[in-house]
């Protein structure tokens, strides 16, 4: 996961039932989980996620009845890459950022801090050691999650807080009627992502992040065959492909991106 800052370096998958969602996932992305996983310090466990390619997409967190009666809750989590994980999470905090993990080591993969920008959507910041290295992100390769997207109640002050954090900057925009603008971010001259308004004062702050696949209908299938629920048909996007907002059986929200070959 030693990527550069401002990268993209890692997703993580937070449910109850690894065992279900394994069954869930591999069928919908044509990922491989693990069967099994290995034991965290906290009592919890963690397996990895193959994309097709054989390259890791990602991992698995078990929630612990500990966890959730904590808070914690199904969902997916993104990892930002940063040279000094002290010092961003110092930067973030002073920027209205809220610490849920201080900055912690984990033999053999760097240290990490998990955040939440001023207004609650969930992030981690990591500096992997040299060796882990990643390529989860990888652009429209099946599997692998290709795009990163942030609903906020105020996109304007979101993009400065990620902006001034990491180095973002603005890409392409599209008006998207009265929600106002989708507004692309780059990083290094690519277009990793956008930033928009929340459709609902009901829906809180959170990353969304949308996974290839090789056929948006096979998908969609999969999705209510598998005991998920599909937000709606598959909506085409620019580029001639096509996407699903989606929520796994046991809750975590997700999306995916494909062509559609029917």
């Amino acid at each position: 996961m030693a990527n550069a800052h401002g990268d993209f370096i890692w997703y993580e998958l937070m449910t109850p039932d690894p065992a279900a969602a394994k069954t869930f996932y591999d069928a919908v992305v044509g990922c491989s989980m693990e069967a099994e996983g290995g034991a965290m310090p906290n009592g919890s466990e963690y397996r990895m996620i193959h994309a097709p390619d054989g390259i890791p997409a990602g991992g698995v967190l078990t929630l612990t009845e500990q966890m959730t009666s904590g808070g914690a809750r199904p969902g997916w989590v993104g990892y930002i890459g940063v040279e000094d994980v002290d010092a961003a999470v110092e930067k973030a905090t002073e920027a209205g950022a809220s610490v849920h993990l201080p900055p912690m080591d984990m033999e053999g993969v760097g240290r990490m801090a998990m955040l939440a920008d001023p207004f609650g959507a969930p992030f981690y910041v990591m500096r992997g050691t040299p060796e882990v290295g990643s390529g989860a992100y990888q652009t429209m390769s099946t599997g692998h999650v290709g795009w990163n997207e942030l609903s906020t109640p105020d996109p304007e002050a979101a993009r400065s807080f990620y902006y001034d954090l990491f180095g973002w900057t603005d890409g392409e925009a599209m008006p998207i009627g009265e929600l106002g603008t989708y507004q692309m971010f780059d990083q290094n001259g690519q277009s990793i992502g956008g930033v928009w308004r929340t459709p609902s004062e009901e829906m809180p702050p959170s990353w969304q992040f949308y996974v290839a696949v090789d056929d948006i209908d096979r998908a969609h299938r999969a999705i209510q065959d598998g005991g998920g629920t599909a937000l709606g048909e598959p909506q085409e996007i620019p580029g001639g492909m096509f996407s699903i907002n989606a929520i796994d059986p046991q809750g975590a929200a997700f999306s995916i991106v494909g062509p559609r070959k029917g």
